[in-house]
């Protein structure tokens, strides 16, 4: 079976030219199918405050009503999603942008209002790859921004991370789909304050010991809960770390494993 990468970049790597340039060049030397993803980084918060739009968060997550959805929208499917494709474009590497509107690929509900009224958020339902499949069969890397939709007519904002995972997910029937995090740090750590120690492999037993401890907190709890649920529906492996454990597997990186 075909292996297909599905790499997830977030806003460090966008927000930094250098580090993004550095970034593109190396992805577009990876051999075989493989999926972008990208969060939406500073240039969101910045426009809005440019436009007087006060930027509501909770617990980092973006509250997103009307106005604040237009804004993602244009930053996300539009400048960063359309800059990336052109500097890939550069480094001789074919590929698409995608919201998951395009072609149907990425379908969403409106998460429902619960302690917390998120606005505008979407929680995936279902990805469709039969048109990403010819893409990938045809050396054409896809590139998603964290935009869905909910077949209504209605666009939503998606956590990036989410949809990388359901991505890796849709695709575990048809290859062996590894999915990567890449981030600032250098892995899952055990001391936040300790960028070296690295937890270089967590499983489903340890992982609740990691939880009860107080090691994987806040943030780090939704990606690693999108990393099992993505290794609970077939995805073959999952790392979080540096871009560069994409090109030297002995870069110190967290692996998930079941």
């Amino acid at each position: 079976m075909q292996t297909l990468k599905v790499i997830k970049i977030g806003g460090n790597i966008i927000d930094n030219e250098q580090a993004l340039d550095a970034f593109i060049e190396a992805f577009s030397k990876i051999e075989g199918p493989k999926i972008l993803v990208h969060g939406g980084g500073k240039l969101a918060t910045k426009l809005a405050e440019q436009m007087g739009v006060t930027v509501k968060m909770d617990a980092g997550r973006r509250l997103t009503d009307a106005v604040t959805l237009d804004i993602i929208t244009m930053v996300y499917a539009g400048k960063i999603n359309k800059n990336l494709i052109a500097k890939l474009q550069a480094n001789k590497c074919n590929a698409i942008g995608f919201s998951g509107a395009d072609g149907n690929t990425i379908v969403s509900k409106k998460r429902p209002i619960k302690d917390i009224d998120y606005g505008f958020a979407g929680d995936v339902v279902r990805v469709n790859t039969d048109a990403l499949e010819v893409l990938l069969n045809n050396k054409i890397t896809p590139v998603f921004c964290a935009i869905t939709h909910d077949e209504n007519g209605q666009l939503l904002n998606t956590n990036a991370d989410t949809i990388a995972s359901a991505l890796a997910i849709g695709f575990a029937k048809i290859y062996q789909t590894e999915l990567y995090y890449c981030f600032e740090k250098n892995g899952v750590l055990q001391d936040v304050n300790d960028a070296d120690s690295v937890i270089e492999n967590i499983n489903s037993d340890n992982y609740k010991t990691l939880i009860s401890d107080g090691v994987i907190a806040d943030g780090m709890l939704p990606k690693l809960n999108n990393c099992f649920h993505a290794i609970e529906n077939n995805v073959y492996k999952v790392c979080i770390g540096k871009p560069e454990m994409l090109f030297n597997l002995n870069n110190k990186h967290t692996t998930i494993q079941a």
